[in-house]
């Protein structure tokens, strides 16, 4: 018989952040539902320490510790605990995670009411409970314009084509949410695979969104269930885009590999010239206006340009080499 619902937490290297989300969750967790939390290759004493700590909490049945031989991103390491475990919903969630109560219960029911609705998200907040950008529209070649110009007049022009939507206090669909936290139904991943494990890490939850409405499945928020994201991971990607210092290269392979399978090789390019666009509209203005800095990451200029001839070449993580 398969579980309920399982919640598959990725660790790579954040054991204090993993056994606080864990701490959250032992409250709240259910009959029939099961815990998967996969070790990424951390290296480090995660997995003793998780071990430990299922000891601890007596904990033996309701949470499955797996670990991985090789580092193989965010898709990956999910995709290692939706196949390992049975179930009829599954629930990705981030280590830096915390879960308020009742969240995962109001996201179940949420999702079971509508037989359309194949992915559900909560409200992601801080831990003082202001809310955070989660749901989206799609990126475009011209959000790349949009993004990289960061100008109001610019922005106005093209307000439908803005990724970041407001957030909203209704239960409403969107293009795509973010998978810090998500709640996904078994039948989704049973129709259309798993995660794109080309992708090791951002732009996966889009591909993936994209992929399951093409196939007729609806994607929606329900804001009455909240889960604190504390945005202190496995990735440097957002504290470094905000000091504007050089962003890894997994991330331009992955927006490469996204533009590419969404739009093509034609699309792909647009995206570049457009954020190029922009780019230069920005710079310009910061010489017009010395206190204005263009909110873009060093190099970023020439990263987008990565993985450009092979849009589909897979990352390797470089402690994977050898394996």
């Amino acid at each position: 018989m398969p579980y309920n619902l399982c919640i598959v937490i990725v660790n790579y290297k954040t054991p204090q952040l993993l056994l606080d989300c864990l701490e959250s969750l032992l409250p709240e967790l259910e009959d029939n539902w099961v815990i998967a939390v996969v070790d990424n290759a951390s290296n480090d004493n995660s997995v003793t320490i998780v071990e430990n700590w299922i000891l601890k909490h007596n904990q033996p049945d309701n949470i499955k510790l797996i670990r991985s031989p090789v580092n193989s991103g965010f898709s990956g390491g999910n995709n290692i605990g939706i196949k390992t475990v049975q179930a009829d919903h599954y629930l990705l969630l981030n280590s830096d995670a915390l879960v308020r109560k009742g969240a995962i219960q109001t996201m179940l029911n949420a999702i079971s009411r509508e037989k359309k609705v194949g992915l559900i998200a909560p409200r992601l907040e801080w831990l003082d409970g202001t809310p955070q950008e989660s749901c989206f529209n799609y990126h475009t070649p011209i959000s790349e314009l949009i993004g990289s110009a960061k100008t109001g007049l610019i922005t106005k022009i093209f307000k439908k084509f803005v990724v970041a939507q407001p957030v909203s206090e209704i239960s409403r669909p969107y293009c795509w949410v973010s998978f810090a936290c998500v709640m996904v139904k078994a039948e989704v991943f049973n129709a259309i695979g798993f995660l794109d494990e080309g992708y090791f890490m951002y732009f996966e939850d889009v591909e993936f969104c994209r992929r399951a409405k093409k196939a007729g499945w609806e994607i929606w928020q329900e804001p009455a269930s909240h889960i604190v994201h504390l945005r202190g991971g496995s990735s440097p990607v957002k504290a470094q885009a905000k000091l504007r210092k050089r962003l890894p290269r997994y991330y331009y392979e992955s927006r490469t590999r996204f533009f590419f399978q969404a739009y093509g090789r034609v699309g792909l390019l647009c995206a570049n010239l457009l954020w190029e666009l922009g780019w230069s509209i920005a710079s310009f203005r910061s010489l017009l206006s010395p206190s204005y800095m263009p909110d873009t990451s060093e190099k970023q200029w020439r990263d987008i340009l990565i993985n450009f001839l092979n849009p589909l070449k897979p990352y390797i993580h470089p402690d994977n080499y050898g394996k």
